[in-house]
C-alpha cells in the first residue's frame, strides 16, 4: 500500500495520477482539512472536494477546483440580497457541502461522511482526511492573524506571511483510517504530493504522532516538488518559500522536508539543482512533472513510484 498525502490542486492532480497506476486496495489519499471552516452555516472542505471532483472526473479542468459545467444562480441571488459573495459557491458544489453539513450533523465523523461522498461519486479509492477533529489554518501577517479562507480567497494571499498556526491541533488525532494505514505492515511508501509545503502538507504531519509514526517505519517517503523552474505552478507556494526564508526552487523545498525525506522528484529544468541537492543526501528523480492532463498525471505518479520501489531495493 502506497499512502499519499495532499492537498490543493496539484496535489490532486498527482493523487488522481496515482490512482491510475495503482488498484483501490495499493493507494490511500491523506486529505489535509486544516483549509475546513464554516460558510453560511455549512461545513466547507476545499481540499477533500478538490481531491475527490478529480478522482470522480467531474473537476474543473480550467481552475483545477470546483465542478465542471458549474452554475452559479445561488450566488447571484445571494448578491442581489446583499449577502456576502467574497467566497463563491457553485450551485452544485453547493449540493456537497449540504450533504456533508447534514451526515455530520446527523453525528457522523468526518472520516465516515467523507467515504459516503467517495462512494456516491463512484470513487474506487479511499480518501480520508488528516484527521476527524477540527484543526483551523490561521496566518498571520504584519497587520493580524486571517483565517486561511480570508488570506487565500478574500486578501488573494497578498499579505506577507510572518507566523502559520494550526488552531486546535493539539487536540486532533489521526483519522482513524490514517493510523491504520501508518501502522499497517503493508504500508510500503510515502508519496508527499505537489501541495503547498506549509499550509496543505504541513497540518497533516503536524497532528499529534503523525510525523514520529513515519520517522518510526522504515519505508521510502517520496515528495514531489511543487515547484519548477523558479515558480510555483497553482498557488502562494513560491511567495511563502521566500518569506519562509528558503530559496524559492526545488532547494527550497528539500530543505523544508529535510530528514523526512528519502527522495524527491524534480522537473527535468531544474536538473541544474541536482549537485546542490547533494547535500540533504536524498535520492532524486528528473521528470516532466508538469500536469496538464491525466496522462501527465499518470506519468509524474509513475516516476514517483518508481523512486519508492528504488529506494526500497537499497534498504
Amino acid at each position: 500500500m502506497i499512502l499519499a498525502l495532499a492537498g490543493g490542486v496539484g496535489g490532486a492532480k498527482l493523487a488522481n495520477g496515482l490512482a491510475q497506476v495503482l488498484k483501490p486496495d495499493q493507494l490511500m489519499i491523506v486529505v489535509n482539512t486544516g483549509d475546513d471552516f464554516r460558510r453560511m452555516g455549512l461545513h466547507i472542505s476545499p481540499d477533500l472536494d478538490t481531491v475527490m471532483y478529480n478522482l470522480a472526473g467531474l473537476n474543473n479542468k480550467e481552475t483545477g477546483w470546483g465542478l465542471a459545467a458549474e452554475t452559479w444562480r445561488f450566488m447571484a441571488a445571494l448578491e442581489r440580497l446583499g449577502g456576502p459573495t467574497w467566497f463563491k459557491l457553485g450551485d452544485g458544489d453547493l449540493a456537497t457541502h449540504v450533504e456533508r453539513t447534514r451526515l455530520l450533523s446527523a453525528g457522523q465523523t468526518l472520516s465516515d461522511v467523507t467515504d459516503a461522498l467517495r462512494a456516491r461519486f463512484d470513487i474506487a479509492h479511499k480518501i480520508v482526511p488528516m484527521s476527524d477533529n477540527a484543526v483551523a489554518t490561521i496566518v498571520r501577517s504584519k497587520s493580524r492573524w486571517h483565517s486561511f479562507q480570508e488570506y487565500f480567497v478574500a486578501l488573494k494571499c497578498e499579505p506577507e506571511v510572518l507566523e502559520i498556526k494550526f488552531d486546535g491541533i493539539e487536540f486532533a488525532r489521526p483519522s482513524p483510517a490514517f493510523l491504520a494505514a501508518l501502522e499497517s505492515e503493508e504500508l510500503q511508501g510515502i508519496i508527499i504530493c505537489p501541495s503547498n509545503p506549509f499550509v496543505s502538507i504541513a497540518p497533516i504531519l503536524a497532528v499529534p504522532g503523525v510525523l514520529s509514526l513515519i520517522q518510526s517505519r522504515n519505508v521510502p517517503v517520496v515528495a514531489v516538488s511543487p515547484i519548477v523552474d523558479g515558480q510555483a505552478l497553482k498557488g502562494p507556494a513560491l511567495k511563502m518559500l521566500k518569506e519562509m526564508s528558503l530559496e524559492p526552487n526545488a532547494i527550497g523545498i528539500a530543505r523544508h522536508y529535510w530528514q523526512l525525506i528519502d527522495g524527491l522528484v524534480l522537473d527535468q529544468v531544474d536538473s541544474h539543482l541536482v549537485r546542490d541537492l547533494d547535500t540533504y543526501k536524498i535520492s532524486i528523480a528528473l521528470d516532466d512533472t508538469v500536469m496538464k492532463n491525466h496522462e501527465d498525471q499518470k506519468r509524474v505518479a509513475s516516476v514517483a513510484l518508481a523512486l519508492v520501489s528504488e529506494l526500497r531495493a537499497k534498504q
